[in-house]
């Protein structure tokens, strides 16, 4: 049976070996298509990194869709059912590959869908633009936070941006992520005096003194969250400290923590109020910031309206919104102003071996993207 178009560039963008930074064509496949509608493209890339920013139409309110090339590492492939880069769809109708999910499988349905729209509505209202990158499932520092810049530099103003991440759990189009929390990770050094465990008073133990304010940070309230944010969370990811000799005292314990935050707290009160709790227990420390996003919030408007409506025609359910999980690209684009929500397939398999999306699910996506084209760049809808 013929693979729909959809389901034909699928495979050929899962096909190429695209792990982060690398894009391995993906993008100059993504150009042909959009071009060949009438997309002026603009490849933009920053050191190491490939982006394109690509718009259709002069005049009127910016539709985006953003999404990556890029996908993380196999692993092993030798534990894949498949090999990664060679997608089936099995008797299941499961289309294997890495990046099935997350999210070549969103790309090609964000393309099909602009084609369908474009010969349908060759003169529709409006702007449509693809911001793309292969840096997301990296550093994130040469990809969509580069292309932003630009744009902003251009004097190009998204409006609506609409994420292909996976953003479904149990069906497709069951939750839509109308933003994301903060990011705030943290590595704290804490200074002792290493000597002979047999002699303690000679020494001091930095893993002792930070025990007593570790305790308290990890219950700490920071906030209670709202209707759109869960309550602000802190988390230690790492503790490391000593020689690795059990008769030897450490001079220091470095420790990596992160916090992901509502928008009842900010960056600025969470630094002050862990440096208030590390300095009441008389500690000699240091940390060292770093905030990966600031939460962000889409909680109504146009968009999220559109989006709605083009998931409930399609599935015939209505999906609810969600602000969690972890971080994406949205974070470097709501800033702007744009209004930004997040929609793809069934996220249960990203990352894992022998991921996998629904091959149907993607054809359903692609209506649904085309829908929200619909519903917001076509008068009378």
């Amino acid at each position: 049976m013929p693979l729909s178009p959809t389901l034909e560039l699928a495979v050929d963008l899962i096909s190429r070996r695209s792990v982060t930074p690398e894009d391995a064509g993906c993008q100059a496949l993504m150009i042909e298509r959009l071009e060949a509608i009438g997309f002026r493209v603009e490849p933009l890339r920053f050191g190491e990194v490939d982006n394109f920013w690509a718009e259709r139409g002069t005049s009127g309110p910016l539709l985006a869709f953003a999404g990556h090339t890029d996908v993380v590492p196999t692993g092993p492939e030798s534990n894949w059912q498949q090999p990664p880069f060679e997608p089936v769809i099995d008797a299941h109708g499961m289309l294997l590959g890495r990046g099935a999910a997350d999210m070549k499988g969103s790309l090609a349905s964000m393309v099909v869908a602009c084609e369908e729209f474009v010969a349908q509505h060759p003169d529709h209202n409006g702007r449509i633009g693809f911001l793309i990158t292969s840096d997301e499932e990296g550093p994130a520092a040469n990809g969509t936070v580069k292309v932003v810049e630009w744009l902003e530099a251009q004097n190009k103003k998204i409006d609506w941006c609409l994420v292909g991440e996976p953003s479904s759990t149990e069906w497709l189009g069951d939750v839509i992520k109308n933003g994301r929390r903060g990011s705030l990770g943290a590595v704290l050094t804490v200074k002792g005096v290493q000597g002979h465990v047999a002699y303690p008073h000679l020494a001091v133990n930095p893993i002792h003194q930070l025990a007593p304010a570790l305790a308290e940070l990890t219950t700490e309230k920071w906030d209670d969250g709202n209707r759109f944010f869960p309550a602000t969370t802190f988390q230690v990811s790492n503790i490391n400290g000593g020689t690795g000799a059990t008769n030897v005292i450490p001079g220091e314990v470095q420790v990596l923590c992160n916090f992901r935050f509502s928008t009842e707290v900010t960056e600025q009160e969470l630094r002050e109020r862990t440096e208030k709790i590390l300095n009441r227990h008389g500690l000699d420390y240091h940390v060292d910031w770093h905030l990966s996003g600031q939460p962000f919030l889409t909680a109504e408007g146009e968009l999220v309206e559109a989006i709605v409506q083009a998931v409930t025609a399609e599935t015939g359910k209505a999906p609810i919104l969600s602000t969690a999980g972890g971080t994406s690209d949205g974070r470097f684009i709501a800033p702007t102003g744009a209004q930004v929500v997040e929609l793809g397939p069934i996220n249960a398999t990203i990352h894992k071996v022998d991921e996998c999306v629904n091959a149907e699910d993607l054809n359903r996506l692609t209506r649904i993207y085309r829908g929200t084209l619909e519903r917001l760049l076509v008068s009378g809808r």
